[in-house]
């Protein structure tokens, strides 16, 4: 075998030449993954053990780097595999090391920015990563806002839980930035029945993180939402927490918690998924049937080197000519300006106005929607949605990378209108590619939005179940606690009536 010797590697930004933070890997001699001095070949792909700066998608080990690093390499073929998320076209090649080469630069380039229009990609559930090695990941993968959430995790090896990032904890400010990326540090508050709820631009932490197993002490969910909406600031997230074995393990067991009451009574700002497929979309469709106007949001559930960091990522569009930071992010979030996307870039237009719009409309006025996607990967279909029913699609040309769509509706009666594409094609986190956009709603004048009777009976039989488990089985320090939650679900439960049957 060929002396190994240290090749500078360097990955430079196509269009200015500078070096840029990437996701790579390299293999040489058969095969064999090389990792870069500094790195190990071999790391723990456990929930939260030594998570950071690189990855393991299936046999394939990759190594997030600030654009330069050193490994030694032996003269010969090596391939190279570099990629920087979905608006970067990814780079797969093979380069052959002369015998005392002691450099190598290549480059990698963007197809398409979204930034230039207004969209800033995040994930909106980070876990047990630490800041630094999550803005390296998240500069990697282009991602403009990376919230890790501090939450409480039981320890095997000590017989008690730790609190991971509780004391970088920043809130309303970023713990950590470049230039065009932020990490912040903000809460996940669970409960085995109750649910899960990420408490997002937070002017400081709110606890319980962990509400007790078998009891609820004097809080429920609805107050920690309070808190965080006590500066005006905070967002509330429906979290998606099955990654985590806590909460709820079900789609089903997802809507039979509290969190459902308090989305009900507005505390609830956001609906987030960290799996994107339409089995993993039917309770917000359903959300959205019974008159609840939520956004949707993504983040990736990273807990481990063996999930990627942005595998769900939210697009926010800002506002026109709004800088770009934390708290104008969290707004175009709270205001439904979103798209939902492992990979395909998505855009909707209903009547020139994109998702989050409220459009005022009379009576049989005719309004133009349209639908684009384009993608690094090839995808099958985009469709146009109304109420939750496809209402025009088209299939992308050949190569099945963009399509459009086109369609003339005639508001008959109030609606909400999205996107979403989807395909065949497997990612290499075997994803199966998928983009949902958030609504844009039309409120047809004389005609008010007709929530769903199965979901209404849905949701209150769901309620009713949560209520049912606060009264008979919960235990409480003191019965002044079980009453603050069943007046919650009460509260909700009248709610739900007053939307039913308006006046």
């Amino acid at each position: 075998m060929s002396e190994r010797l240290p090749v500078h590697i360097r990955i430079n930004e196509a269009a200015n030449g500078q070096p840029t933070s990437v996701r790579i890997s390299l293999r040489q001699a058969k095969g064999w993954h090389v990792n870069p001095l500094g790195r190990v070949n071999i790391f723990a792909t456990q929930s939260g053990v030594e998570v950071g700066g690189h990855l393991r998608l299936g046999k394939e080990h990759f190594f997030y780097i600030d654009g330069t690093c050193e490994a030694n390499l032996e003269p010969g073929e090596l391939r190279v595999e570099v990629t920087k998320g979905p608006e970067y076209s990814p780079l797969q090649t093979i380069v052959r090391i002369a015998p005392g080469q002691i450099s190598l630069r290549l480059a990698i380039e963007r197809w398409t920015n979204l930034r230039a229009q207004g969209w800033y990609s995040g994930d909106t559930q980070v876990l047990c990563i630490d800041p630094f090695a999550a803005l390296l990941e998240g500069t990697a993968e282009d991602l403009a806002v990376v919230n890790i959430l501090a939450h409480e995790r039981d320890s095997v090896e000590f017989g008690r839980s730790w609190i991971p990032n509780i004391l970088s904890f920043s809130g309303q400010f970023p713990a950590l930035q470049r230039p065009g990326h932020l990490v912040v540090v903000n809460t996940l508050n669970t409960h085995p029945v109750l649910g899960a709820v990420s408490l997002l631009n937070c002017h400081r932490p709110v606890y319980p993180l962990d509400l007790d197993d078998e009891q609820f002490g004097r809080w429920s969910l609805a107050d920690l939402c309070d808190q965080c909406h006590r500066k005006k600031t905070g967002l509330v997230v429906w979290s998606d927490t099955r990654a985590l074995r806590t909460g709820y393990d079900t789609p089903e067991q997802r809507l039979q918690s509290e969190v459902p009451a308090d989305l009900i009574l507005g505390k609830v700002d956001a609906f987030e998924v960290t799996g994107l497929n339409l089995s993993g979309l039917t309770d917000w469709y359903r959300l959205l049937n019974g008159g609840l106007r939520v956004p949707l949001i993504g983040g990736s559930g990273k807990d481990s080197n063996a999930i990627l960091i942005g595998r769900v990522r939210t697009y926010a569009r800002l506002a026109e000519g709004q800088e770009f930071n934390y708290s104008n992010w969290i707004e175009a979030v709270r205001a439904g300006r979103t798209f939902v996307t492992n990979g395909p870039l998505l855009s909707l237009s209903v009547a020139g106005q994109g998702p989050g719009s409220v459009l005022q409309v009379v009576a049989d006025q005719r309004l133009a929607l349209h639908a684009e996607a384009a993608s690094a990967v090839p995808f099958d279909r985009l469709e146009l949605l109304l109420n939750g029913d496809v209402v025009a699609s088209a299939t992308p040309a050949v190569g099945g990378l963009s399509a459009s769509v086109d369609a003339e509706w005639v508001a008959q009666r109030s609606a909400w209108i999205a996107a979403r594409c989807s395909g065949a094609t497997k990612l290499a986190d075997g994803q199966r590619v998928f983009a949902q956009s958030s609504p844009a709603y039309l409120e047809v004048a004389g005609r008010p939005f007709q929530p769903a009777a199965s979901v209404i009976k849905s949701l209150a039989g769901h309620l009713r179940k949560v209520a049912d488990w606060a009264r008979e089985e919960a235990r409480c320090d003191n019965e002044r606690y079980r009453e603050n939650l069943l007046s919650v679900l009460h509260t909700a439960l009248e709610r739900l009536r007053e939307n039913t049957n308006p006046a």
